[in-house]
């Protein structure tokens, strides 16, 4: 059977579906960037690119070393596929427009250069995620970082790469999700899974239990009944996996099913969840959606929220359709209830 590269994936949606050039340009830009990216990851301490940085992004987190370096690749990388207007990155504290954009350039790109960052250090899965929006303007206006600020549901494209025992790329142009797998020999993306799909039931979940007593009311009703198992209302036995990394998180759902879920949690009531809206939410949660699963903030459906700031965090619940709308209907029970 013939291998499909990337390469060739992206000119047959070009010449069959209309696929704009300059997104696909950027597409092979986030995948070549990727490749290097991903041999670094792979030289660790022989590298000299573990440890932390000494500095700490717009959030307040201690970066690490590789943090660092793949965002400074990431932004050469989008920069000079020449689709990009402007861009933001979740280790900036602002977005950077393109610095000899004499022309138009048709979309604004959104990354984590490096998913899962505490991982690095301890030989864990990690990755990069990625979400590409529209350019509002129809003219070569900088974008300002109010431009940014649009529902996930006007993606045009998102994904993520994943630095695991295999170095995976996934994304979705609105057609599905397909995953392609990097061929060290070759340097070359294979296409190896096409049209993924996600169960719509589930027997896996992932969540940190340790913030259990800081949990609002309905995510520790919606655990304690996976909990509970055979013995329990749901009648089955559920396995609960954490690995501390969204990317691999969502991989694992994309490749067998699951939920996953970071609710927010009462030690700080005026922040609504600890995931980026922007950089992580919205473009995972397209992915969910386009190969079937759900993804919602326990109270409404990700993709329709409007940002009001770059960095704005929320709780995230996503994974399979019947399990992802069961723990939300426990949020609008307990809503009701309050309004009543």
């Amino acid at each position: 059977m013939q291998q499909i590269t990337l390469n060739n994936w992206l000119a047959a949606q070009e010449h069959d579906f209309g696929l704009d050039a300059a997104l696909s340009r950027l597409i092979a830009g986030v995948a070549a960037v990727s490749r290097d990216i991903s041999r670094r990851v792979e030289m660790g301490a022989l590298g000299g690119v573990l440890g932390l940085h000494g500095t700490q992004n717009v959030q307040g987190e201690d970066q690490k070393e590789l943090d660092v370096i793949s965002n400074e690749m990431m932004v050469k990388a989008m920069f000079a596929t020449g689709s990009i207007a402007a861009l933001a990155s979740e280790e900036l504290d602002h977005s950077l427009v393109c610095p000899d954009a004499a022309e138009r350039r048709p979309y604004l790109i959104c990354f984590d250069p490096l998913d899962g960052s505490s991982n690095i250090d301890i030989n864990v899965s990690i990755g990069t995620i990625f979400s590409v929006l529209p350019n509002p303007h129809e003219d070569a206006t900088a974008p300002t970082e109010a431009d940014f600020l649009q529902p996930g549901d006007r993606q045009l494209a998102a994904g993520y790469v994943i630095y695991g025992p295999q170095t995976q790329m996934v994304f979705t142009i609105g057609r599905g999700v397909n995953m392609f797998t990097l061929n060290p020999q070759t340097g070359e993306y294979i296409l190896t899974t096409e049209n993924v799909k996600v169960s719509e039931s589930a027997k896996e979940f992932a969540i940190n239990c340790s913030n259990m007593r800081h949990w609002e009311n309905p995510v520790k009703r919606y655990i304690a009944e996976l909990l509970e198992g055979t013995t329990g209302v749901r009648g089955k036995d559920f396995n609960m996996r954490w690995i501390a990394a969204m990317v691999a998180e969502v991989h694992r759902i994309l490749c067998r099913g699951g939920i996953f879920m970071y609710p927010r949690d009462n030690r700080d009531p005026s922040r609504p969840g600890k995931l980026r809206l922007m950089y992580e939410a919205n473009p995972m949660s397209w992915l969910m959606e386009q190969a079937g699963g759900r993804a919602t903030n326990g109270h409404e459906r990700i993709l329709g929220i409007v940002p009001e700031k770059l960095h704005q965090r929320v709780a995230v619940f996503l994974g399979a359709k019947e399990e992802v709308e069961r723990v939300t209907s426990y949020h609008l029970e307990e809503d009701a209830a309050k309004n009543a």
